[in-house]
Order: C-alpha cells, then structure tokens, then sequence
C-alpha cells in the first residue's frame, strides 16, 4: 500500500485557528485573521482525539517511513508529518523544497573547549534559503496557495523581516507563483540577506526604519490592502516551525536532550519549539521533557528583561544595532506564547553582549563549525549556564542554529580584519600577505605551524 492509500485509510484529521484565551473562538484555515477579538494571537489546534487514534510507536513508524523518500509530499521534514501540520491540504497545493531533516552536528571539540560532554548543533541553516524560516514558510504558502485555489482573493503575501524571513518568503512564493512583498530595514541586513529575495522576484522595500516600524507598516497594509500577512504573528508559519522540536528527538531515536537552546527575537521559534514538543508529549511518543534556554542579544532584550521580573512585567524597547541583526527586536509579537512556553519547559532567558558574540562564533569556527552570529547568542547563554552549573557536563545539550554562517560574511569578514566598530578581536584571522617567493612563504608557513598548533 502506497503512502496516498494509508492516508486514505487514517481517520479524517483537522485542524483549526484558536484564541490563546477562548477556545471557543475558533476560526477555519482558510480564513484571512490573525489575532483573536481581544487581540490576542492565534493558534493552530489540532483534532487531539483523532490524532490519538494512532499510537505513539505507529506515529514512529509512519515519520519514518516517510523521512528521505520521494512520495510528495512526505520526504520533507515538515510535510512527512503531515497530519500534525496542515492535515486538509491537497498535496498538490504543497509548496515544498524539502525542507527539513538537517544536520544534528555532535560539536565534540567545541564541547570540550566549553565542558560538555554531549554538545549537538542543529543546523537549521542547511536549507534552502539559509534559514530555519524555510520549515515555516513551506507551510504558510501552501496554504496561501490552496485558498487561491478555493477561490479566495490574495492579491500577495508580504512580511515585514530583518533578512531571513523574507528569503524564505520570497523563494516559496516565486515556487508557487505568487507575488510577495517584502519590506526591510534600510541598511541592518546584510547583503546575503538582501539579494536573496531581490534575486526571487519580491517586491523589496528598505524602510528607513527597525524592524519594528517595518511590522507596523506590512500590518497596515494585511488590514487595508488585503494583502495576506507572512509574519510569525500568523500561526501557520508556526506549524512548520514545530517541526524541529520533533526532528530533534527523532534524530536521537526518540531519546530527549537535557537541554534545548534557542536564540529569541520576535519568539516564534521558542513558541514554535515547545508547540512541537508539546505533542510529543501529548500523543505519547516521549514521556520527558527537555528544558529550554532562550539566549537574546543584549541590545534587543526584553524578554531577559522580563525574565528577571520572573515575567510579571514586560515591556517594549528600543532595540539597539547588534550584529545579531535578525532578533534586533525590541517589541516581539509572540510574547505571550513564548512565555507560556518558557514556564512549561522550566525556561532560562540570558543575554549576550556585542563582544562575547561574536568571540563565541570565532571560537565555535575555530572547531570546524560556522555560525551566524544569532548562534553564537545561543552558544553564549548555554556557556553562561554550564558555568553556573545549571547545564552539567554530562547533560546532553542541543543548540538550534538559526541560519547558515554565509549570509554573514561581512560580520566575520569585519572580525578577522579587526574592524568590527568598538570591538577588539581575540583571535582575529587575516590573510598572511607575502611575496610569492618560496623560502618566505615556507619559513612563515613553518612559523606559523609551531606558533598555533605545537603543544
């Protein structure tokens, strides 16, 4: 039996938009809303007692089968798990590029520089556009796509980004034959970042404004204009994003990590992550859970602001220019999921200065790896805890890696050339200039051996 004919065979699942505060404030798919009447945000909620029809080890069975192969459109991380993301979808209104199923990197020398026996990197970056965005777009678009072909109006998507979003954005829309719309802040992304949806065909605005006003102006036109809203405040791109909560586990044959840490800007993905392990839980493939740390740069930090009022108060701010440019956000939209999630996991918030990121990125390449600079917020707050001794040696700890370490050229290019603005490097790089003469380059070739690597 092919997986189309088991499909068939399953009870019929749905799925539909919630109210974070009323669960009787429900809302169909395919509708455009995105906020509950009082405001709140919405959630995706899942047909529980259908799901439950299968146990835990069938649902086992059935990602398995599923993981790697060509039956569209199950072989992508996100779409083999499609009864708990977008269960109604017609397969051919999928918008996928096999998203998913990245590399879980065992750091085994990065974990012993820092004193970790069990240290795992996600690298959500190895995808297509860059970025960990690509799991929850694929879901958003195709659901874009199956409501233009039920006849509803959507002249464009468009989002507001600090880069990565509006990659992924861009590239699943031209898939599927969609206009997108993006608008960034004028100069805070990096060039990777802005060709990449230039290159897709998007409309690209750059705003002289943050992120923050870029969210206010893409809100106005979703409210005005029609145009359907693309953010993370639109709980679809959730569903995709949960994935890799669940990806994590099933890497590690359903065995759950001590500890998970996420760098948070406008706190999708830590939303986004918990929603994932929640059904783990739920539909009882697991029966522990990890807990998480939300790592935030110190210039964008209102959720470590919170933390330290154990979340009583939360406040806005201005958010500072960090070099960890796509969370430099200082009124995130997902705030109120987040740290619902953050309680049920036993959450951590720490904080990362402009210094020690980009020292915990150098230090991290140094071992093999490449990391964005949003990895290393992540890789300072885990460093903080394991020298508080809240994360022991021996945990098995997983850092998620946002985006992939190439679209951030010009930050590391700045640190080994010594010209990052008000920042002194440790253990800066460059290129050894030399005559091209044998004897020269040999003796300074040989130098340099001893210098770095004797001892």
């Amino acid at each position: 039996m092919n997986e189309a004919a088991r499909e068939q065979a399953r009870p019929p699942y749905r799925a539909w938009f919630e109210s974070l505060h009323d669960p009787q404030e429900k809302y169909g798919l395919n509708e455009v809303v995105y906020k509950a009447r009082d405001g709140a945000l919405l959630q995706v909620v899942h047909d529980a007692a259908a799901l439950s029809q299968t146990s835990g080890e069938g649902w086992k069975e059935i990602f398995a089968r599923r993981a790697g192969r060509h039956e569209w459109p199950y072989g992508s991380g996100v779409w083999g798990k499609k009864e708990w993301v977008l269960p109604e979808i017609e397969d051919g209104n999928v918008v996928s590029m096999y998203e998913g199923h990245s590399n879980l990197f065992w750091a085994e020398r990065y974990g012993r520089e820092v004193g970790l026996e069990d240290l795992w990197i996600k690298l959500c970056g190895n995808s297509h556009t860059g970025s960990f965005k690509d799991l929850g777009m694929t879901v958003l678009v195709s659901q874009v796509k199956q409501m233009i072909s039920d006849g509803i109006e959507i002249p464009a998507v468009a989002c507001a980004s600090t880069g990565d979003t509006s990659a992924a954005l861009s590239a699943y829309a031209a898939a599927a034959e969609i206009p997108a719309v993006v608008f960034l802040p004028r100069g805070k992304i990096s060039l990777a970042q802005l060709i990449q949806p230039v290159a897709n065909g998007a409309i690209v605005f750059a705003l002289d404004t943050d992120f923050d006003g870029c969210m206010e102006i893409v809100k106005e036109v979703s409210e005005r204009d029609g145009v359907y809203l693309a953010n993370s405040m639109n709980s679809l791109r959730i569903e995709g994003q949960k994935t890799v909560g669940i990806e994590i586990v099933e890497q590690f044959d359903w065995e759950v990590p001590e500890w998970i840490v996420i760098p948070g800007g406008n706190l999708g993905n830590v939303s986004a992550l918990a929603k994932g392990l929640d059904m783990l839980v739920d539909l009882g493939l697991v029966s522990k859970r990890p807990r998480i740390c939300v790592g935030q740069a110190e210039s964008a930090n209102p959720l470590y602001l919170s933390y330290l009022k154990e979340f009583e108060v939360f406040e806005p701010i201005a958010a500072r220019p960090t070099v960890a440019s796509a969370i430099q956000i200082g009124n995130p939209v997902s705030i109120e999921k987040a740290v619902d999630a953050l309680r049920r996991y036993d959450g951590v918030v720490e904080q990362a200065s402009e210094s020690e990121i980009v020292e915990a990125c150098a230090a991290a390449d140094r071992t093999g790896l490449f990391n964005c600079p949003h990895t290393g917020v992540a890789l300072v707050a885990m460093q903080k805890l394991v020298k508080r001794g809240m994360i022991r040696s021996s945990d098995r700890v997983v850092v998620i890696s946002t985006a992939h370490g190439l679209k951030f050229t010009d930050v590391k290019l700045d640190y080994h050339r010594m010209e990052l603005s008000g920042l002194m490097p440790e253990v800066p790089n460059p290129p050894i200039e030399l005559p091209a003469r044998y004897q020269g380059v040999r003796d300074r070739m040989l130098q340099e051996i001893e210098m770095r690597f004797s001892g």
